[in-house]
């Protein structure tokens, strides 16, 4: 098997029953996904599970549902598993917020203890929201180009390629036009 092979053959040859594809799979987005998810899951909501048993969660449902996966193109996967384990995540967070009052004096003592204030949990879930409206309205493209760069943490490189420019110059230029009128709109400019 090619290390080169794209996550979309792999994902068709996984919904075909290949398990050696499901594991390539598994392996290429493992890693880089509890990388990613690390320290997203607050230490007090770590009651049951820890990121990496959340990340492998995720995974293990993601793959043994192939079949109802949408592949809407390059990088599709990737933004789909992270997006299921921030949904994860929430839903473990909810579930420790649920959980007894010690489990909340926890939480209380690591925000004495430097965690984020409520205030600042607050700005930065406005934060986001901003940044989320801000994104849609930019085009498909510059959208691309921003999650691509700032979201999945592409090369110029891989910029280029995913959308069709010729050298990673030509992608760099994009991509700050695109963070630029992406910061325009988050700031009301």
């Amino acid at each position: 098997m090619k290390d080169a092979e794209t996550s979309a053959s792999l994902i068709a040859r996984a919904r075909d029953g290949d398990s050696r594809a499901v594991n390539t799979l598994f392996r290429r987005h493992g890693e880089a996904l509890r990388r990613w998810a690390h320290g997203r899951l607050p230490r007090w909501a770590r009651v049951a599970n820890d990121t990496a048993d959340v990340v492998q969660d995720v995974l293990l449902k993601t793959f043994r549902r192939l079949d109802r996966f949408d592949n809407r193109g390059r990088g599709a996967l990737r933004a789909y598993l992270r997006q299921a384990v921030v949904n994860r995540i929430n839903d473990e967070m909810r579930s420790a917020l649920r959980g007894s009052a010690s489990e909340l004096d926890e939480r209380i003592l690591e925000i004495a203890d430097g965690g984020p204030s409520p205030f600042s949990a607050a700005m930065d879930e406005q934060r986001e929201r901003r940044y989320k409206q801000a994104l849609a309205s930019l085009s498909e493209e510059e959208r691309m180009l921003v999650v691509g760069r700032l979201e999945l943490d592409y090369t110029y490189e891989q910029l280029a390629l995913v959308s069709g420019r010729a050298t990673a110059g030509a992608a760099r230029l994009a991509a700050r036009r695109a963070v630029i009128k992406l910061a325009d709109r988050m700031t009301g400019g």
